[in-house]
């Protein structure tokens, strides 16, 4: 069920690899809540993944961009302008990408330069977004930015490894960032923490569907899709979250807020 809180806006969505991504989702609700937008990925993400086929259903051009590159990100805005005739309203960051977790760096054997790439793709990308929005002015008065975090930010998770401290720098972007931007253009920024989501990224770290079971069985409202985070950035994005900025907002199904629950105690209590 649509309810019009998108209409006439206009905004960037990067980060839709295929239909399992949170991205993907965000741009189809954004899509059916009224809003136009352009798309966006890196280069070899979109040779990866479906993109186009989500350009085509949600009538969306797309422009490539290195999330790490100022040129690229400077061309993504002032394209999109032009494009969708105006300063964009909202603006979605789903960009991360480890490669020591891909190789299977533990963290104690991090490869550093590696480790510095994981912190320009994951954390810094989201500065160098706003930094480019921000000279060129081209998020409007009231727009919204969120980017898509996780709790091992705060808490320990083993087979986070370095994406937990990408995903600690960017928290920490959203609030610095959020109070420059809210002072000088009433442009809100914040964060979603998620549950453990089983997209093709996600689905690449070690360990994953144990955990997803693990937080499923520990939030008292169970784990929260991809389909339901989408539902929550767009109320972001909307008119009706205009004083919530600098937040890290945890959508987890209450996994946050919970020590250990019932079904938890029952598969580690001995018989």
């Amino acid at each position: 069920m649509a309810y019009g809180l998108l209409n006439g806006k206009r905004g960037i969505i990067s980060g839709a690899l295929d239909e399992k991504s949170i991205a993907w989702k965000v741009a189809l609700k954004a899509k059916e809540e009224g809003a136009t937008f352009t798309l966006t990925n890196a280069p070899i993400a979109m040779r990866m993944g479906a993109i186009k086929q989500l350009a085509e259903q949600c009538n969306a051009e797309i422009i490539p961009a290195d999330a790490t590159s100022v040129e690229d990100l400077e061309n993504l805005f002032t394209k999109s302008t032009e494009i969708l005739g105006g300063k964009v309203d909202f603006v979605l960051h789903s960009i991360g990408m480890s490669p020591n977790i891909r190789k299977g760096k533990a963290y104690t054997d991090l490869n550093y330069d590696w480790f510095k790439q994981s912190i320009d793709i994951s954390a810094l990308s989201f500065h160098k977004m706003m930094q480019t929005a921000y000279k060129l002015d081209a998020i409007s008065e009231w727009g919204s930015v969120v980017a898509l975090t996780y709790m091992a930010a705060q808490r320990t998770f083993p087979f986070y490894t370095d994406m937990a401290d990408a995903k600690a720098i960017l928290e920490s972007i959203a609030r610095s960032f959020g109070y420059r931007y809210g002072k000088s253009h009433k442009v809100r920024v914040n964060t979603i923490s998620q549950s453990p989501t089983p997209t093709t990224a996600g689905g690449g770290i070690g360990g994953f569907d144990k955990f997803y079971d693990f937080a499923d069985k520990t939030a008292p409202l169970g784990n929260a899709t991809a389909d339901q985070c989408a539902d929550y950035c767009i109320t972001l994005f909307s008119d009706l979250t205009r004083m919530v900025t600098m937040q890290n907002l945890f959508h987890d199904g209450g996994f946050s807020m919970t020590g250990i629950s019932e079904e938890v105690m029952a598969l580690v209590t001995k018989e």
